[in-house]
């Protein structure tokens, strides 16, 4: 009886996977080579700063008459709603959302991104008597919501649109 050997088995995994089309990501294209993005020092702002310098091409600049896209945020939430009750009143599940509002355009009045909005929800059970834990549970799901909403904006602007020049 024939043994199949293991570097057959990889070989044909290795086919398989090519023939599927499966390739890593790698780099974001962004349709602007320079951006300027006011307000970097923290939150998302700085995270998208790192991932933009990280993952892509475009450079970040720090004066906007010299960036080809300036990136606005124009609302950034975090909100905590009560979801359900106990028979005594207590909160048993509440609703963790963090919404941001951003644009991109080119400082000439042209739009690479009109405002847009990206809003994400998670659903929290509480317990009184595991207040710390609890809290310590919030900030984690607001981080990873953070880390969620920051590729959710790379997505968004690889795909967006360089603004048609006006029409004389």
């Amino acid at each position: 009886m024939r043994t199949v050997k293991p570097a057959a088995i990889a070989f044909a995994i290795s086919l398989l996977l090519a023939a599927c089309g499966f390739q890593l990501r790698g780099a974001a294209a962004l349709p602007f080579e320079t951006l300027y993005m006011p307000g970097t020092s923290g939150g998302i702002a700085l995270d998208l700063r790192r991932s933009i310098q990280s993952g892509t091409r475009t450079t970040l600049l720090d004066d906007a008459k010299r960036a080809e896209a300036v990136l606005e945020f124009l609302q950034e939430v975090r909100e905590k709603q009560i979801l359900s009750l106990s028979a005594t009143g207590r909160v048993r599940e509440f609703q963790l959302r963090y919404r941001v509002v951003f644009r991109v355009h080119d400082g000439k009045g042209g739009e690479f991104l009109p405002a847009s909005t990206v809003q994400l929800t998670r659903e929290v059970t509480f317990n009184d008597t595991d207040v710390l834990a609890k809290e310590t549970e919030e900030q984690l799901l607001y981080r990873d919501m953070q880390f969620d909403m920051v590729q959710q904006i790379m997505r968004r602007l690889a795909g967006a649109q360089r603004p048609k020049p006006p029409s004389q």
